[in-house]
C-alpha cells in the first residue's frame, strides 16, 4: 500500500455549532438541488457550503469557489473550525440498516501519499469526467483543503489494521451524527504514535482500490501538478501536504462492507413486447416470462438475489408490461469475447458490462440511447415505471442488475481496466463535514 499518515486534522467545535447532525453533509456528487437548499436551511455553518456552495443570482460562475474559501477562513478565524493538536487517524463507524437488517461498517481516515493510478498501488475502477474535475480543481485551489474524503478498500482477510485501531476507541465516546437517510456515523481521532506506527506496518505493500472519489483522486494529482508547475518543476517538499488526499480506509473483508445495485430505466428506446426481448435475445440468453405490471419488479429482484449470479438480468418491456428473467448462456461469453475483447473476462461477465454492451448495444442495437436513470432501489423502478421520469421522459425499457462485488473491484482493477458506469453503489455514503485536511503545508 502507498505512504499513509496521520494528520491534524480540522473539526468543528462542537460548542460552538451544538448538534454535528446539523452541520455535516453527503459528498456533493449525490446532492441535488433540493437536499442542497435544505442543507443550507439546517445551520448557518453546514458543510454544505464548502462542500457545494450555490451560486448567487447576477454573479459570476466561478464566484462561488471564492466565496466557500472565504467562509473556509472565516469559520477558522472565529473558532468555528480548529485543528487539532495532535495528528491523528481518525476512526469512523456507520451504522445503518438495509433489507431489514442492521450493518456496521468500520474504517479510518488519514491521508494517503499520492502516486500516479495504474503505475503504483492505488487502482482505480471508474472512468471519470472532465467537467466534475474541473469543479473539484476549482474548489481545491481556492480552499486549498480536501473538504471530504475518497474511499478506498484495503485487502486484509483478518482486519488485524482496524482491531488495533478498534482496542483503543472501544471505551471512548466518540463524536456522532446522524444524516438525512438515518445512517448513524461515530468518529474518534486516534493519536496514540505506537498503535498509529502498528497499523502502517499490517498495511505495508498491500494495493489500495478506489472505491469512490475517483474525481477527488485524480484532482489532488492534478493540484499537486500545478504547484510543482508553479515551482519551475521542482518538487514539493516531502512532507507537503498536497502530496496526501484524505482518504477513508476499509478492509475488504469487513462485515458492514456492502454493494447495492444500481438499475436502469431507459428512455428513448424503441417500443419492444416481452416476445420481440426474446427473439432477439435467444442466441445468448435463456428468458422466461416471470410477471406483468411494475410492481413485479421487487418479485423479479428476489429471483435475481436468489440466484445470485451475474449473468441474470430483469428486463421489463413497457409496451406489453411484461418482466422477463434473462439468463447467460455460454453464448454470452462467447459473443463477448467477440465483441468486447479488448477487455478482460471478468469485465466481460459482468452484468452491467453484459447488459449494455451485449444486450442493448449489439443485440437489441440501441446504441445512440439517452443517458439511463440510475436507481437503487427496486421501489424506484416500479415508481418509474408508473410515474415517468423527473423530467416527464417515459421508459420503454427497464433493467434490474445485479451489483459487481469488491472481489470485482479487485480484479478488474488489477488488469488497469475501468468498469461500465454506475457499476459499483457502495452504501451508505461517507459524510461531509467531520474533518477537513488542509493542503497549505
Amino acid at each position: 500500500m502507498p505512504t499513509i499518515e496521520a494528520f491534524r486534522g480540522i473539526r468543528y467545535d462542537l460548542g460552538r455549532i451544538g448538534s454535528l447532525s446539523d452541520v455535516i453533509a453527503p459528498p456533493y456528487d449525490v446532492i441535488d438541488t433540493g437536499l442542497q437548499d435544505a442543507l443550507y436551511a439546517k445551520h448557518p455553518h453546514n458543510i454544505i457550503r464548502l462542500e457545494l456552495t450555490r451560486d448567487e443570482a447576477g454573479g459570476k460562475a466561478d464566484d462561488k469557489y471564492a466565496r466557500a474559501a472565504r467562509t473556509l477562513r472565516e469559520w477558522v478565524q472565529d473558532g468555528v473550525m480548529q485543528a487539532d493538536a495532535q495528528p491523528a487517524l481518525y476512526v469512523y463507524h456507520q451504522s445503518f440498516d438495509y433489507a431489514g437488517q442492521r450493518y456496521l461498517r468500520r474504517g479510518f481516515m488519514g491521508r494517503l501519499k499520492l502516486e500516479p493510478l495504474g503505475k503504483g498501488s492505488v487502482y482505480p475502477h471508474e472512468e471519470t469526467l472532465a467537467k466534475a474535475k474541473e469543479d473539484r480543481l476549482k474548489l481545491t485551489r481556492a480552499c486549498r483543503t480536501n473538504i471530504s474524503q475518497i474511499f478506498g478498500l484495503y485487502p486484509d482477510p483478518t482486519n488485524e489494521a482496524q482491531e488495533l485501531l478498534e482496542k483503543i476507541v472501544a471505551q471512548q465516546p466518540g463524536w456522532q451524527a446522524i444524516d438525512h437517510l438515518g445512517v448513524e456515523h461515530t468518529m474518534w481521532p486516534v493519536t496514540d504514535s505506537q498503535t498509529i506506527a502498528a497499523v502502517q506496518r499490517v498495511l505495508a505493500g498491500r494495493p489500495l482500490f478506489i472505491a469512490d472519489g475517483h474525481h477527488r483522486y485524480e484532482t489532488a494529482c492534478n493540484y499537486q501538478n500545478e504547484l510543482i508547475a508553479e515551482r519551475g518543476g521542482e518538487p514539493l517538499p516531502p512532507q507537503h501536504a498536497a502530496n496526501y488526499v484524505m482518504c477513508m480506509f476499509v478492509s475488504m473483508a469487513d462485515p458492514g462492507m456492502i454493494v447495492l445495485p444500481t438499475h436502469r430505466l431507459l428512455s428513448g428506446a424503441p417500443e419492444l413486447s416481452a416476445d420481440d426481448l426474446r427473439g432477439r435475445l435467444a442466441a445468448c440468453f435463456q428468458c422466461t416470462s416471470t410477471g406483468s405490471g411494475p410492481a413485479e419488479a421487487a418479485q423479479v429482484w428476489s429471483q435475481m438475489e436468489t440466484l445470485g449470479d451475474q449473468g441474470t438480468l430483469g428486463l421489463y418491456t413497457a409496451r406489453d408490461q411484461q418482466w422477463t428473467l434473462c439468463r447467460a448462456l455460454p453464448e454470452a461469453a462467447q459473443r463477448m469475447a467477440q465483441i468486447a475483447r479488448e477487455h478482460s473476462e471478468e469485465w466481460q461477465g459482468l452484468g452491467v458490462s453484459l447488459l449494455h454492451r451485449l444486450v442493448i448495444e449489439d443485440l437489441l442495437g440501441l446504441k445512440n440511447l439517452p443517458k439511463p436513470t440510475y436507481v437503487h432501489l427496486v421501489d424506484e423502478v416500479t415508481k418509474g415505471l408508473t410515474d415517468g421520469g423527473p423530467h416527464g421522459e417515459r421508459f420503454q425499457l427497464a433493467a434490474l442488475v445485479m451489483p459487481a462485488t469488491v472481489s470485482h473491484v479487485e480484479q478488474i482493477s488489477r488488469h488497469l481496466e475501468r468498469m461500465p458506469a454506475k457499476s459499483t453503489y457502495f452504501y451508505p455514503k461517507l459524510l461531509s463535514g467531520l474533518v477537513l485536511h488542509s493542503l497549505e503545508k
